[in-house]
């Protein structure tokens, strides 16, 4: 798909795995010899592509934390899609990225990487989410991957995920679920790659290679004559708010230890075997339900016995998690290989999923994390009919 804007500026919409594509950009640079090749990347996601080696050279203590597991975990996920598709139609993800960087190098043309950094882009779209639509996120991203067959993907419409990259891919999953990230995901990079594209056209002629899905949007915002796009306030990240989850987080450990100065208060000369039974509760009840969820990623015996103990301390404080803990027990016990980290793009199955030394890691993490939280939606309550019973 090629869209000229002017004598300065032609759009080239490519679908992310065509052998089509490849060719039309490739096609597109011979034909215009423009001065710059600006493609849709950003310097972190140029690396992955250029760098084949970036996953292996990962510390995996730079993984354990939380938010980089759920995170991970689902840009595993999306990668594990987009390469079944690449070979379905036998091209490989991003190759008509590569192609317009090979011909720019081939003919001396400067390359242009025009694209937020992907982690920008994310970080925007999951502050700007709601506490609800945060687990609706979740949600479905656990029902896909344990849905998630040979069957279901026979079901996708590939030519319609052809025409979208893989963020694009991402905004029409979540779109229903999450609508208030629909803007940074798309509406925004649409204006940052216009932007960019615009800046770069005033040092000379430029062929943009984008994603199809992309297209409209950034014609649109090009061909408006006053275009003057606030990058600096695109590339910002929302400040975290006091948001609900916080608030809970502080009240979690005040009511318990509340629930507990009222018992010795009211209660009189023999307190302690109310207590005694609060604090069996509490432990029992995240102890197991945290266990479980490493149990359920298969986890290592020792990180399951690590997330039982270390569950009901973190969860009446809000700065460590029990994944954290058990993840850096699985770790030690069952170091991830360099294989492991190559054999991340290989993954087609729930099977690929559970053998996979850093998957497994990360699941450890995020179900051990989970299972806490669900113990204190269980343990909370029952601890108060205790309490004040």
């Amino acid at each position: 798909m090629e869209e000229k804007i002017n004598d300065n500026i032609i759009l080239i919409g490519t679908a992310h795995i065509s052998e089509e594509s490849v060719n039309e950009v490739r096609q597109a640079i011979e034909t215009y010899k423009p001065d710059i090749v600006a493609v849709e990347l950003c310097q972190r996601r140029y690396d992955t592509i250029t760098k084949k080696d970036k996953w292996e050279n990962t510390p995996v203590t730079a993984l354990i934390k939380s938010n980089n597991a759920y995170f991970m975990l689902a840009q595993t996920f999306l990668s594990s899609i987009q390469r079944r598709l690449g070979e379905e139609y036998g091209v490989e993800p991003g190759s008509e990225m590569i192609a317009a960087m090979q011909e720019a190098e081939k003919h001396n043309i400067k390359v242009a990487l025009v694209d937020r950094d992907i982690t920008v882009t994310l970080k925007r779209a999951w502050r700007k989410m709601g506490v609800r639509e945060k687990f609706r996120v979740i949600w479905e991203f656990l029902k896909a991957m344990l849905g998630y067959d040979e069957e279901e993907f026979k079901d996708l419409d590939l030519k319609e995920l052809m025409k979208q990259d893989v963020i694009s891919q991402m905004m029409e999953e979540f779109s229903k679920i999450a609508p208030s990230a629909a803007m940074v995901l798309i509406s925004e990079r649409d204006q940052y790659i216009a932007q960019k594209i615009f800046e770069e056209s005033k040092k000379g002629k430029v062929v943009a290679v984008v994603g199809a899905g992309h297209i409209n949007g950034i014609k649109k915002h090009l061909e408006k004559q006053d275009l003057n796009v606030n990058l600096q306030e695109l590339d910002q990240i929302p400040k975290k708010r006091m948001n609900l989850v916080k608030v809970v987080e502080v009240a979690i450990p005040v009511i318990f230890f509340s629930v507990i100065g009222w018992i010795i208060y009211s209660t009189g000369i023999d307190p302690w075997n109310k207590i005694k039974d609060i604090f069996l509760v509490w432990f029992l009840v995240h102890g197991i339900l945290s266990g479980v969820g490493v149990a359920i990623a298969r986890g290592h015996p020792l990180s399951i016995l690590t997330a039982f103990v270390a569950a009901p301390f973190t969860s009446l404080e809000p700065f460590f998690a029990p994944g954290w803990f058990a993840g850096l027990v699985e770790v030690k016990l069952r170091k991830p290989l360099v294989k492991d980290f190559q054999d991340i793009s290989k993954i087609e199955s729930m099977r690929d999923f559970f053998k996979n030394k850093v998957i497994r890691l990360l699941m450890v993490v995020a179900l051990a994390n989970l299972g806490s939280i669900i113990g204190t939606i269980i343990a909370l309550p029952w601890i108060l009919s205790l309490g004040l019973g």
